[in-house]
């Protein structure tokens, strides 16, 4: 009522109470209709229009009681409102008809609510029904039916059935709401028929009906005089119809598949090039907004490109995508094609709403920062922030209040569609990501459930199984058709933009989509579509391979350069410049195969030859285990790193090795894919630094060992591949390349043996020799660089891995031993540490079987030339190991013959011979013959130092370890080692140089003894030859029961005789000693000297065997059973000892054949004499003469008169060998000495040694002596003429020159004289001998004697005559009593006169005394006479029966000659003195004299001389007398000459001795006229009286006083006294 006054103040009253009533829910359905009438009336009179709606609102939006007729009443009311001219009522009746609108649909929802537990059965509705047809609707459902259909009436112009009272309506706000309405409730459309009916039939014909101007509409085809002007496309509808549109298509799809066909298709078309710009935006956002709804897109996928006749819609629209963005490229976009590129604009980040409208506000900016753009061909668009990652928040399908169409801002619609591909993308992947996730997991719990065993209750879970496969076979072929439909459009567009961006975050979006793509691909298996995306990739880090971009410096591309660097390829030409858009490009491939390796498959090719230019141009090097480093040896000056890329370099290097660790998730057969790979990349590199020293690229290299690391714990699966081409890499020319392979390989090997495998190497054998084999094979590879890694591994394998090689020891073994000696002296020093360290650590844990390979691997080391440290230290390395042996004697057999009979069972079942060196020798005799022979082998080295270091650890190493050994193998020891080895030495010895050496390398002076290869080559014959008599010697009780011994023997003896013969002094020096030392050996005992005991006797033979350590008792106690026996076989009187002791005979006289053999030929003279004659030094004869004795012992019973014979020549010789005058001051005492030279000794202690055995020996051996007598004789003859030595002339020792080549006399005289006392010894005992009788050896003594006694003092040494003189008188005190006795058998006769002469030729020398001898010496010399006559007078004289008469007749008439001596008128007064022997003619006379008177004269002849010669004495003496008187009385006082005086003593010494021995003989026998002559001599004494001289007086004295005896007083008959 208020309200119809009309009265505005009482109207806004009333309407307020009506609202506060309607709020308190009081209004009645028709109290509702009356005010619903009455704010009729009020609009009509167009009164309070702001509360009127209020009031409506109110009303509406409170209960539900308004329905039907009112309700649609008050619908119109509103609409008519928002006719009216106020804009404000306008507006608020436009917004109130929206929320009216909702109301409606709110209620529909809630009523839906109420009912939802009542299912009711829906009325099938006729086909073409009355629209008014809705009876099966409820209220609300049926008011918001109404509602819609009017709508679409009025959209399309036509009177609305419901809405009564309509004048007026727009299409654009028909539109809108018909939008609200779908958008806001697609339930009530899916749930009512009746609404999905309106939809198919009414909205849909609709909208395709309002499109009709658009699609019509071409750009520029019409001008204004067509006849037919078509209508222009009209924004706010086509805006609006694009928003209904995304809406249907949103929410409707399922109930309008074929009219979303039409409209997609539709949308797809509005994107041609020759619609309006604004058109093509508005199209373009409503894509947009599909994009973002991946579900969407794949129901369209499954609806129309899955079906056969069908539009391929999803398609279509990626490609129409694709080219709008190309259209957008090619034709400049109107109204801002002249836009500057280097436009700049602040809305970049900003908010674009409010800039976009007017391009011209892009200038702002000033150029302050560049606008991310894309630019392609001279177009430039810029990029413009558009919408929030993920969701299409569209800028023109909102701008609900424009009627002209805006100009659209440059780069919009790009932007726009850039996002729509990256929604799109992002989409797919995301939801097809997330379902085969969904389904993997899914597979995998169900296998998991049916790999067990299937019982009846699983028979349904099995059948899901099936179906679960089914769905998942479905889904699958739907994303593989969304793939394959969109990927084409997707690449082309992507990449178009990826090469037009210029901004880094759009780079990386566009990076990041074809990134995902490829993954997505590479998932689903398609392949062709997966490597397309990887090379749009690669290409965009446009370097890739030879198609290099080469970017010019003017060029207008706005990429930062960051790096220039010379390409990979062969001819690099010119640089390559890295752009950052390049970097990003790497980054994203190194994501892709970071994240999605194991999808890669043969793409990684592709991948890795990107990646690896990257590498090259960034100069990343590879470091330790392969990860790449910065660090650039500078390639060429075109390189230029910027510091921004300098500071990514480490992230580089890092993602790449993290791309390579992440490769131990892959799966094999991805993994397979990667090595093959990087394989390939390798060759290719391998290939391009062939034949230049350029640094190659180790990119393939690095990362296949980075690959294997990460990968050890399936190494096997990829170890073949892997090894095999980086073994390939080892054998490249380029050193770099090399370096790398091997380092890879080596590092791969190491890892591979300290990774923890299961299970562990120990128990898989196979698996260790397969990682070790690749080491091995590194050593068919010559390059020394190669090897010396390869070394190196091995060292530090052994290191870290020796206690557990194992079975891989040949393998480790013969990498060490595969060093040649041309190799280089660093690499064989690094092999042999290896081996040093093996040989001191190792031995213990290795199997046995590798021993010998030790062994051998040593002994190659000692014949290395390279370096002489390393050939000794290897020597000694195989005594060490020798010593090992021994120690571990025990254990190594049992395991070599373990192994033996293994290896003897194969190769019996393969039917062949065991194939082994020194078979059939047991396998650990094998061992130690594998080492004799290697340092066999060393002996003969051509250098000095390493034989002599062989030759003493051979023979110690037998010496001290040879009892191991079976006894059958000495015969393999003594033949094919040691012989071998001495007829080895030997010829080299005799071949050797003879070239003086300067010095030993660099500056080491050589000893003069060495300075030829002759020289040293003699130290090794020395040292041999011992080594092996040494072992003769020592080893004997061994060898002999060999079977072959003698045989042996004189093999050794051979060689014994040729290094005798050498001419060397040293090496035949040596050979003797060798000699001495083979024949100190005791020989088996003789039956003779057998005690009755068992084989306890001999012990020193078990001795020297169990001398060995404890560890090899089991062995040699076996050995010494075996001596037992063989001693016990000698106890026996089986034959085998005869044989024995013949055999042994047989061996003593092979040696005396050689010792005459070598004694023979060294000591014969030389025929020529040239300075050159080699003459055997006096050591060398000295030791030869010395063996003698030794060796006669042991032939004594045989030695015959031949052998003496043969002894002599050789005695003789000897001695007769001059010195060299050099050696003269060591050999030669001073000349005045008398000591005898070694030689000279040893010669007599052998002819001593002979004379004992003859002395103790058989009857038939005593007629040597005359040969021994002959010898010595002959030696003592050297005292007055030294032996000749051929023509060789030789010097006195005092004028020879010490260091001239000249020889030397010995001084025989000292030799000369012991022989001769040897001589008188010997006689003394053999004198009576038959044999020193019927040889006429004392004749022979005599003879010799009578050469020094007759030179006397022209002997050399006044000794010899001296010692001549007492030996003859030694002897004959011996002999002559023998003479006597065989004089009758004539034996003696030449005896006789020789010693005549003798006595002669010494008693009356015709050598004259020196002049300075001094009295006493005369006086001695003269006793010396006085000896000898005394002798005859004593031995002689006295048996002069039994003497031949001539011989007593020359005895006489020399004692006459003696006597009378001094009565020799001729003298000088320089002779009287000292010839005057007075005691000499004194003992004469008397001898005489007693020999006159004491026999019996037998003959009268005897008498007559004796008397003869008295009175001759006795007139000589008066006459002597008289002269003397004569003389004294006319001297006055002058004293007489001395000899005179001299003469008249002796004559009264001589009257003296007469008268004494006158009164000594028988009366009977003087004769008177001798008596009368005497003492008339009385008188003349007398006279002399007066003399002066003090001697003649006393001498006197003494003549007179003997004449007492005549003075008795006178007989009675008194007789003249004158008569």
């Amino acid at each position: 009522m208020g309200c119809g006054t009309k009265e505005p103040k009482i109207t806004q009253l009333c309407l307020a109470a009506i609202q506060r009533l309607m709020s308190h829910e009081v209004v009645s359905e028709a109290a509702a209709g009356n005010i619903i009438n009455m704010l009729w009336q009020l609009m009509e009179n167009s009164l309070e229009e702001l509360k009127l709606l209020q009031t409506v609102l109110v009303l509406l939006t409170t209960n539900t009681v308004v329905h039907d007729e009112a309700l649609s009443k008050a619908i119109v009311l509103c609409f008519r409102l928002h006719f009216t001219k106020d804009n404000i009522t306008n507006n608020t009746a436009a917004a109130t008809v929206r929320q009216v609108v909702t109301v409606v649909f709110e209620r529909v929802v809630a009523e839906d609510e109420r009912h939802k537990d009542i299912i009711d059965q829906p009325v099938a509705i006729q086909g073409n029904s009355n629209r008014r047809s809705v009876s099966t609707l409820k209220p609300c459902a049926k008011d918001a039916y109404m509602l819609f259909q009017d709508l679409c009436q009025l959209v399309n112009a036509d009177a609305p059935y419901w809405l009564v009272g309509m004048t007026e309506m727009t299409r654009t706000f028909g539109l809108e709401l018909l939008e609200s309405v779908l958008n806001d409730f697609p339930q009530v459309f899916l749930q009512h028929q009746e609404f999905s009916f309106l939809l198919k039939e009414r909205v849909c014909p609709l909208v395709i009906k309002l499109f009709s101007p658009n699609i019509k509409f071409r750009q520029g085809s019409s001008t204004s005089s067509s006849p037919a002007p078509v209508e222009k496309p009209y924004f706010p509808i086509c805006m609006r119809l694009l928003r209904v549109v995304s809406v249907l298509i949103k929410q409707f799809y399922s109930l309008l598949v074929t009219e979303c066909e039409i409209f997609l298709s539709l949308l797809v078309k509005f994107l041609d090039a020759d619609k309006p710009q604004w058109l093509r935006a508005v199209a373009v956002e409503s894509i947009h907004r599909l994009c973002v709804q991946p579900q969407l897109l794949r129901s369209f996928c499954q609806s129309y490109d899955m079906k056969q006749h069908s539009t391929k819609v999803f398609r279509d629209i990626v490609n129409a995508l694709g080219s709008f963005i190309q259209s957008l490229f090619l034709v400049p976009s109107t109204g801002n094609a002249s836009a500057t590129p280097n436009q700049t604009g602040s809305n970049a980040s900003g908010n674009t709403g409010s800039a976009q409208t007017n391009p011209g506000v892009l200038g702002m900016g000033g150029g302050a920062t560049v606008l991310p753009a894309f630019e392609y061909r001279g177009t430039w668009i810029p990029i413009l922030n558009v919408t929030v990652q993920g969701s299409a928040k569209a800028t023109y399908l909102e701008m609900l209040d424009k009627v002209e169409p805006p100009t659209i801002p440059e780069g919009y619609a790009m932007s726009v569609a850039f996002h729509c591909l990256l929604d799109l993308v992002r989409g797919i992947t995301t939801m097809i990501e997330g379902e085969l996730g969904e389904a993997e997991t899914l597979t995998q719990t169900t296998t998991e459930t049916t790999s067990l065993p299937a019982q009846p209750s699983e028979q349904q879970d099995l059948q899901s199984v099936s179906d679960q496969s089914e769905k998942e076979l479905v889904s699958r072929a739907v994303w593989e058709e969304m793939v394959n439909a969109c990927w084409c459009g997707l690449l082309a567009a992507l990449s178009l933009l990826l090469d037009a961006s210029t901004d880094e975050a759009a780079t990386e979006n566009i990076l990041k989509a074809e990134l995902t793509m490829a993954a997505l691909c590479g998932r689903l298996a398609l392949v062709t579509s997966r490597d397309a995306f990887i090379t749009a990739i690669c290409k965009a880090y446009s370097i890739q391979g030879q198609n290099v971009q080469m970017i010019s410096p003017s060029s207008e591309s706005h990429q930062q350069v960051v790096a220039v660097g010379q390409p990979l390829a062969l001819q690099p030409q010119g640089t390559v410049m890295l752009t950052s858009k390049n970097i990003q490009c790497m980054r994203t491939l190194l994501n892709l195969a970071h994240c999605h390796g194991a999808v890669l498959g043969t793409s990684w090719q592709l991948v890795l030859a990107t990646l690896q230019h990257l590498v090259w141009i960034l100069g990343l090097k590879p470091g330790v285990g392969g990860a790449l480093k910065p660090g650039r040896a500078v390639e060429g000056p075109s390189t230029v790193l910027t510091t921004a890329v300098m500071t990514d370099l480490p992230v580089i290097s890092n993602i790449l090795s993290r791309l390579f660790e992440s490769s131990q998730y892959l799966d094999d057969v991805s993994l397979h894919h990667l090595i093959n790979a990087l394989c390939s990349l390798s060759l290719e590199a391998m290939d391009m630094a062939y034949g230049n020293n350029k640094e190659p690229s180790l990119f393939a290299v690095a990362k296949l060992l980075e690959t294997g690391l990460v990968n050890m714990h399936r190494i096997e699966i990829l170890w073949r591949p892997l090894t095999g081409h980086l073994l390939e890499v080892c054998q490249h020319p380029n050193s770099r390349m090399r370096e790398w392979g091997a380092e890879a390989l080596t590092s791969l090997i190491k890892a591979g043996l300290t990774f923890s495998h299961d299970p562990p190497l120990s128990q898989n054998q196979r698996l260790q020799l397969l990682l070790l084999n690749p080491l091995k094979e590194l050593s068919n590879i010559s390059h020394p660089d190669i090897r010396i890694k390869q070394l190196e591994c091995v060292l530090q394998i052994l290191q870290s891995q020796g206690d557990s090689l194992g079975p891989g020891w040949p393998l480790v073994l013969g990498v060490m031993g595969a060093i040649r000696s041309d190799q280089g002296e660093s690499l064989i020093r690094t092999a042999f540490q290896c081996l040093q360290l093996v040989v001191t650590d190792f031995l213990p844990t290795m199997p046995c079987t590798c021993l010998q390979i030790v062994v051998e691997v040593a002994g190659s080391f000692g014949l290395h030339n390279q370096e002489l440290n390393i050939s000794l230290t290897s020597i000694g390395l195989l005594w060490n190991i020798s010593d090992y042996f021994f120690q571990r004697g025990e254990i190594i057999e049992k395991e070599l013959n373990k192994e033996e009979a293994l290896l003897q069972k194969q190769a019996e079942e393969k039917g062949v011979m065991l194939n082994r060196p020194f078979h059939p020798a047991p396998p650990f005799d094998c061992l130690w013959l594998c080492l004799y022979a290697k340092l066999g082998e060393l002996c003969v080295d051509p250098r000095p130092a390493v034989r002599k270091s062989a030759g003493q650890t051979l023979f110690s190493t037998i010496g001290a370890h040879g009892t191991l050994l079976q006894h059958s193998t000495w015969h393999t020891v003594i033949w094919k080692v040691l012989f071998h080895l001495l007829d080895r030495v030997r010829e080299s010895s005799t071949t050797a140089d003879k070239e003086k050496i300067e010095s030993g390398g660099g500056n080491i002076l050589i000893h003069h003894s060495r300075d030829t290869a002759e020289k040293q080559w003699a130290e090794t014959w020395v040292l041999t030859l011992a080594g092996v008599a040494r072992i003769f010697n020592t080893r004997r009780y061994l060898l002999q029961p060999l079977g072959d011994f003698s045989h042996a023997w004189d093999v050794l003896l051979d060689h014994i005789q040729s290094a005798a013969l050498s001419k060397n002094n040293e090496v035949s020096l040596a050979a003797l000693k060798s000699f001495q030392e083979i024949l100190q050996i005791v020989s088996p005992v003789r039956d003779s000297e057998k005690p009755d005991t068992p084989p306890a006797i001999n012990v020193s033979v078990p001795v020297v065997v169990g001398t060995t350590t404890a560890t090899s008792l089991g062995r040699s106690f076996m050995r010494t059973d075996s001596i037992g026996e063989r001693i016990g076989r000698y106890n026996g009187s089986e034959p085998p000892v005869i044989t024995d002791e013949i055999e042994d005979l047989n061996l003593w006289w092979a040696a005396w054949n050689s010792w005459y053999r070598i004694g023979s030929e060294s000591t014969r003279p030389p025929i020529t004499c040239d300075k050159l004659t080699f003459i055997p030094s006096q050591p060398f004869l000295t030791a030869l003469i010395q063996i003698f004795p030794a060796l006669y012992q042991h032939i004594k019973t045989g030695f015959s008169m031949d052998d003496l014979q043969k002894l002599g020549v050789i005695l003789h010789g000897a001695v007769s060998v001059p010195i060299s005058s050099d050696a003269s001051p060591f050999i030669l005492p001073s000349y005045t000495e008398a000591v005898l030279t070694s030689l000279q000794e040893a010669v007599l202690t052998a002819l001593d040694v002979l004379q004992k055995a003859i002395c103790v020996g058989s009857e038939s051996m005593q007629i040597m002596y005359p040969a021994i007598f002959d010898q010595l004789l002959a030696f003592v003859e050297f005292s007055c003429k030294p032996p000749q030595y051929g023509q060789l002339e030789t010097k006195h020792i005092a004028n020879a020159k010490y260091n001239q080549a000249e020889w030397v006399a010995l001084n025989y005289v000292p030799f000369a004289e012991r022989s001769l006392e040897v001589v008188v010894d010997l006689y003394q005992k053999t004198a009576c001998h038959k044999a020193v009788v019927t040889e006429k050896v004392l004749q022979n003594i005599i003879k010799t004697l009578r050469i020094p006694l007759s030179l006397k003092y022209s002997c050399p040494s006044e000794s010899t005559w001296k010692l001549a003189v007492s030996s003859l008188l030694r002897v004959l005190s011996i002999g002559l009593p023998v003479a006597r006795q065989h004089a009758s058998s004539g034996k003696f006769d030449s005896m006789w006169p020789e010693l005549a002469n003798t006595f002669e030729d010494f008693l009356f020398t015709k050598s004259t005394p020196p002049d300075n001898l001094s009295i006493q010496e005369f006086q001695k010399n003269e006793s010396i006479d006085v000896e000898v006559v005394q002798l005859i007078s004593t031995e002689i004289l006295p048996y002069a029966n039994f003497i031949p008469k001539e011989f007593v007749g020359q005895i006489m008439t020399m004692l006459n000659k003696g006597s009378i001596h001094s009565q020799s008128s001729s003298f000088t007064e320089a002779e009287i003195d000292i010839r005057m022997r007075e005691e000499f003619s004194k003992v004469c006379f008397e001898t005489l004299l007693q020999f006159s008177f004491s026999n019996k004269v037998t003959t009268p002849q005897e008498g007559y001389i004796s008397r003869m010669a008295l009175s001759v004495l006795l007139k000589r003496s008066q006459d002597v007398l008289h002269r003397y008187i004569e003389d004294e009385r006319l001297s006055g006082k002058c004293p007489l000459p001395r000899q005179q005086v001299t003469e008249i003593i002796f004559v009264l010494k001589a009257v003296s001795t007469l008268i004494d021995s006158l009164k000594k003989t028988q009366p009977e026998n003087v004769d008177a006229n001798t008596w009368a002559q005497v003492i008339a001599l009385y008188p003349t004494l007398v006279e002399c009286i007066t003399c002066s001289s003090s001697e003649v007086c006393s001498a006197l004295k003494e003549a007179l006083v003997p004449f007492k005896d005549f003075m008795h007083p006178p007989a009675s008959k008194v007789q003249n006294g004158e008569s």
